[in-house]
């Protein structure tokens, strides 16, 4: 492998690293100042400020105090959990020697000590990174790397962790959090100073400032999720700037997910190393199944055609949003230009998968994307506007009852909410699961390649195969079913008649004995940074196992607008 010395230009669409972390430190910097001066402003008497100010002081002191022995006590719960091995670069070498040579380039060229090097003997192939300062960093990464990529695509991944320590990031995001934490700190301490007298002129401007500190602290945790993902595109970037290999790393991340899901059908016990440390790996578990199965089953032409999902639909940025990983699509996109700038042929033809993008049925992507974000969240919303409305009707019963017919209106407003919150409810129900009279046979590359998928709208189909274990591998109470057929694997989540109790008997008495045997699904494919099938049914031979998902969606529904109007005619009768 031959280091890159020239700069290689950034992906379009990445972000900028710098500006990502400048702005985000910055504008939580200045929401906790504006939130200072507003409280400077309304607190008359010193000691609730004294109170705040000793609680800030000493949310900076443990997160200064953590900041610099997180490293020491992360090296601790990684021996207790995992059992990690502090091996030397001479072991490293040993597994793979491209790795211990990138190791040795970047960490020469970079002026930097050799980090300490971490070795868990778990078969799931991830790779982390923490510490405090660069020369405090640790760089940790499990047996199954080395099982499941090649040479060059593990010192890959060595050069994207270095990447992080190069960057300074456990700095920037310990900082970024802390800032996160003064807010919502800020927002509880107002919160209580607004409970007091409500007639009060500094009791009604503290609940006001409340609310900004909440909105605030919410803006804030979306801030440091951006920061995050940027800094995974800059990592990539670095990882293929170091080893002049893009392609190389689009290859382990591909093969990272594979391995996951190859692992979760052999594992007895679920993985707690990848649950543990899901936000510092380099590859989201829960994003693996899509990417995992099709590589495993079609290979690499086939991948591409899932990246489209990542690509183009608004489903996938809204998503994303919540995500301290970019979808593995962007990151490979990303990559596959930086082979392109080298004058490489990219691991993954993205060109043709973008191409083939711009054709795509636009109406059809976006036309109802905003309707259908409504509709998913129907539920909630109509919560809010019922809840507003009962309140409105409070507001207007106090001024014409006074304040002697409180039981009226709490009837009322909770009434009003139960309402609204059901109406939503069963909207969604609607959207979510329609008819599946006529399903097609379908397989699971098919409906892991849709563009036009949707975590709201389920899309009927049948699939055959084979059932080849539990959902979450190892929980032995679990419910929910892995399926195969001759194209990849997808999740099926069961829901029996009888509730949470029913779930937990099916789990325990009933799925192992289905496992290994072949059958058809019927059920309703959804579309998400997991991929998985609402069941309908599962038979197998002659018997069929039926799940009602679309029975407890009417069934709460019901349950809330039944209640809902009792609570309003009980309030009309109060």
């Amino acid at each position: 492998m031959t280091a890159r010395r020239n700069p290689l230009p950034l992906a379009a669409g990445i972000g900028n690293l710098t500006l990502a972390s400048t702005v985000t430190v910055g504008l939580l910097l200045g929401m906790v100042f504006v939130l200072g001066l507003a409280i400077l402003l309304i607190i008359d008497s010193a000691d609730p400020a004294m109170g705040l100010l000793k609680a800030i002081v000493t949310t900076i002191v443990v997160n200064s105090i953590v900041f610099f022995l997180a490293p020491y006590i992360m090296d601790m719960i990684q021996g207790g959990l995992y059992q990690t091995r502090w091996v030397s670069l001479v072991d490293i070498e040993r597994q793979s020697r491209a790795s211990a040579n990138i190791i040795r380039q970047i960490c020469a060229e970079k002026g930097l000590k050799t980090p300490k090097l971490g070795l868990i003997n778990d078969q799931n192939p991830t790779a982390f990174t923490y510490g405090s300062l660069p020369n405090t960093a640790r760089v940790v990464v499990s047996q199954g790397l080395f099982t499941y990529l090649a040479d060059e695509e593990a010192a890959a991944v060595y050069a994207h962790e270095l990447g992080h320590v190069v960057h300074w990031d456990f700095a920037v995001m310990t900082l970024a959090q802390t800032l996160v934490q003064i807010c919502f700190l800020l927002y509880v301490f107002l919160r209580e100073m607004g409970r007091g007298d409500s007639d009060s002129k500094g009791a009604n401007v503290a609940r006001s400032v409340a609310l900004a500190a909440y909105i605030f602290y919410i803006v804030g945790t979306y801030l440091v999720l951006y920061l995050s993902r940027v800094r995974e595109y800059f990592a990539d970037h670095f990882a293929a700037e170091a080893t002049g290999n893009p392609n190389a790393l689009s290859r382990a991340l591909v093969k990272i997910a594979y391995g996951i899901v190859d692992q979760s059908q052999k594992s007895e016990t679920p993985s707690r190393m990848l649950e543990g440390t899901r936000a510092l790996g380099i590859f989201d578990p829960k994003a693996a199944v899509a990417t995992g199965t099709v590589y495993g089953s079609a290979g690499t032409e086939a991948v591409g055609r899932v990246f489209l999902w990542d690509l183009f639909n608004p489903w996938a940025t809204w998503m994303e949003l919540n995500s301290t990983h970019p979808l593995t699509g962007k990151r490979i996109r990303a990559l596959a230009n930086y082979a392109e700038a080298l004058g490489q042929a990219a691991a993954f033809n993205m060109a043709a998968i973008v191409s083939e993008g711009r054709y795509l049925d636009k109406g059809r992507l976006y036309g109802g994307f905003i309707l259908d974000i409504l509709v998913y969240a129907a539920p909630r919303l109509g919560g809010f506007l019922g809840l507003v409305a009962g309140i409105i009707t409070a507001v207007f019963l106090a001024r014409d009852l006074g304040n002697d017919n409180d039981l009226k209106v709490i009837l009322l407003v909770v009434g009003s909410w139960l309402l609204g919150w059901g109406f939503g409810k069963l909207l969604k129900l609607g959207v979510m699961y329609p008819s599946f009279r006529q399903a097609p046979a379908m397989d699971v590359l098919t409906l892991m390649s849709d563009p036009y998928a949707s975590p709201l709208r389920g899309r009927p189909a049948r699939l055959e195969g084979q059932v080849i274990g539990r959902g979450d591998s190892g929980y032995i109470w679990g419910s929910d079913l892995q399926f195969q057929d001759k194209t990849g694997l997808i999740f099926l989540h069961y829901a029996s008649r009888f509730g949470s109790l029913g779930n937990f008997l099916f789990g325990a008495k009933q799925v192992k004995g289905f496992i290994g045997q072949q059958g058809e699904v019927l059920g309703w494919f959804r579309r998400g940074l997991a991929s998985y099938m609402d069941l309908i049914q599962l038979r197998l031979g002659n018997r069929r196992i039926s799940s009602f998902h679309r029975f407890w969606g009417w069934f709460w529904s019901g349950f809330l607008l039944l209640f809902g109007a009792l609570f309003l005619l009980l309030g009309i009768a109060a």
